[in-house]
This record gives structure tokens, sequence and C-alpha cells, in this order.
């Protein structure tokens, strides 16, 4: 969901090759969710293997992975731990989002429409345990790090990026400028051309380099208020936000009272939409659970255990798997050459 900052925050476009070298911090279940809300058949159902294991988020996650480090991007993937409990609300109402999502699902698979068929199938999306421990394995398998959150993965890189750790942070939710992302990448996971809507034609997607300094200069806000801002529009912890007023009123009403936040949640009339105090969600987004203990460590791709994971156990071409690999020897070969000439 995240929070709905596109008209509020300046960004600007990059092409991948600006990336190079440079270390990326991917929310990862953000970008698992991407892959199994748009990597589909043409009626919207997810891509399974021979044994009916679900498939799309490997898909995504090779073919996305590859892309990326043989543009020589340095990437590490952050996954979630355990949820906090507000957002435990969040969770059920996109659960009964679902579960109306099947029904219309089902209605639409009756009357063989396949249009609805796709639009509804996107929303069931599901992302389970064993989804995300196969993905850390494919992740392992590439020889990429895999940096386990205590709690919110947006909130740990973040606080990886804060710390230098990192370039940026990569998810398309701009949730982790509110955690101190000192910069947030966007789009990485679908650079390239997506579909125009319903139309046969396509449009380009580029990277954006969104700099969170600079876009609270533009503001005229602090971080601190960048949070309470977040929370008028909506998080995560109070979906949906305070009922009418869009983000442009909100920041007028920030700018107003400053660092008062007790006269602006009164003014916005939080009481009468939520039944916690302002406090709660606040201070659970400046006190979210942190680690130190993780480590960001490159190796070489484990061809032999990729092979066995995605050939041998979910049918995946051993054609396409072997030339992505072959891609990457070619890549090496350079780099060794490259380093070699220049010493």
């Amino acid at each position: 969901m995240g929070v709905a900052f596109k008209d509020l925050v300046i960004s600007k476009e990059i092409e991948l090759d600006f990336l190079k070298d440079k270390i990326i911090l991917l929310d990862a279940y953000n970008v698992l969710y991407q892959f199994l809300t748009t990597i589909r058949g043409r009626d919207g159902t997810l891509l399974m293997d021979s044994k009916g294991n679900v498939t799309s988020h490997l898909v995504g996650l090779f073919t996305r992975t590859s892309n990326l480090m043989q543009r020589g991007i340095k990437i590490a993937f952050v996954f979630d731990g355990t949820p906090p409990e507000l957002k435990q609300k969040t969770a059920e109402q996109r659960n009964q989002l679902k579960i109306e999502a099947e029904k219309k699902y089902m209605e639409a698979k009756e009357k063989e429409d396949v249009e609805d068929m796709k639009k509804y199938a996107s929303r069931m999306t599901r992302l389970t345990k064993d989804m995300a421990e196969e993905s850390k394995k494919l992740v392992g398998f590439f020889g990429l790090p895999v940096v386990q959150a205590p709690s919110e993965g947006e909130a740990q890189a973040a606080y990886m990026i804060s710390k230098n750790k990192g370039f940026a942070v990569g998810s398309q939710d701009f949730d982790s400028l509110i955690h101190g992302a000192t910069k947030l990448v966007r789009n990485l996971s679908i650079a390239g051309k997506r579909k125009k809507g319903k139309t046969l034609s396509y449009e380009a997607v580029k990277p954006e380099l969104i700099d969170l300094s600079e876009n609270l200069n533009i503001l005229g806000i602090d971080q601190n208020q960048l949070i309470a801002l977040a929370m008028i529009i909506g998080t995560d912890y109070n979906p949906g936000g305070i009922k009418g007023i869009g983000p442009k009123n909100a920041l007028k009403l920030v700018k107003k009272h400053k660092t008062d936040f007790d006269e602006m949640f009164k003014e916005a009339k939080w009481n009468e939409h939520f039944e916690f105090p302002w406090t709660d969600i606040y201070y659970l987004i400046k006190k979210m659970p942190i680690t130190d203990d993780y480590e960001l460590k490159w190796s070489n791709v484990n061809e032999g255990h990729l092979y066995k994971l995605l050939v041998d156990e979910h049918d995946f071409s051993e054609e396409r798997v072997k030339s992505a690999l072959e891609k990457f020897s070619k890549g090496n070969v350079k780099k060794q050459q490259k380093s070699l000439s220049d010493f």
C-alpha cells in the first residue's frame, strides 16, 4: 500500500548505468509482491510448475536480479521480520479485499471474462512464508546478501542507508523516506517497458531517484514533520489516513502547526477517525526495531544450486538459465581483464 507521497515529492529519472557499482538495498517483500502481481498468465493466474507450485516470484526474481547484476549494480535484499501489532488491522483489511476479489474472480471465470479475471486475480496476491524462504535461497545462490529485518524491511533498509551501508533503498513505496532513507530508487525492478493500460502500446519505464534532504528542503519541513504528514495522508498503520484531507492540504496543516503535533492532529480530528492516539504510530515509526546483525558480503554465483532449484525443482527452461549464467561469466571475465589492465 505505502504512503501516498507521489504528488508531493520530486524525483529525477536516471539510467540503470548510473547505479553501476553502487549498493542498492532492495525491500524484498515489495519486490516480490510486484512479481506476484504482474507475472501471470493471460487469464491472471499465477505461473506454476508441473507440481502446482507457484513460480511467478521466482521467474521475476531470477530475470530481474540477473539483469541488475549484469549491469554491475550491487544489490542486497532486506526481508521483513515480525510485523508491528498496529499493522494487524491493515492485514485484516487487505485479507478481506482479497476474499472479495476471489469471489469476483470466480464470477468472471464462470462468464469466461478474461479481462476481469486478470484484474481481480492481481488483487488476490499473497506472499507465503514458503515463497519468501525460497526467494531467500535463490538470492543466496546468486551470491547476494540477505538481510533479515527484525520487523519492517523498509525501516531496516533505511537505517542501513542512513549509516552509509549503501547508496539507496530500492522500492516502489515511499515508506522508507519516513524511516530516514537518505535516497530512494523507484522502478528498479520494473525498469524497461510496460503495457499502457488496456492498450496495445508500451511506455518506457526508467528508474527514479528521490533524495530525502532535497525533498525536505523543497517541502519546507523536517523529518519529524514528514512522519506527521504521512500519518495524515495514511500509512500501513492507519490506512487511508484522515478522510477529507489530501496530500497538499495535509502539507499545509503540518506547516501551519510546525512542531505542535498535538494541535495539528486535534485540528485534523484524529480522534474522530482512529481509536488510538496519534503518538502510537508516530513513535512506532520513530522507534521501529532495527538491527546491526547483518553482513553485506557478495560472492560468486552458485550455478549448481541455481540449476537444481530452478530447472530440476521448478521446470525452468535449462536454456534460459544457462543463457543468463553465461552472461555472468562473460561479464566477470571482462571485469577481471579490466582490473588486470588497470593494475
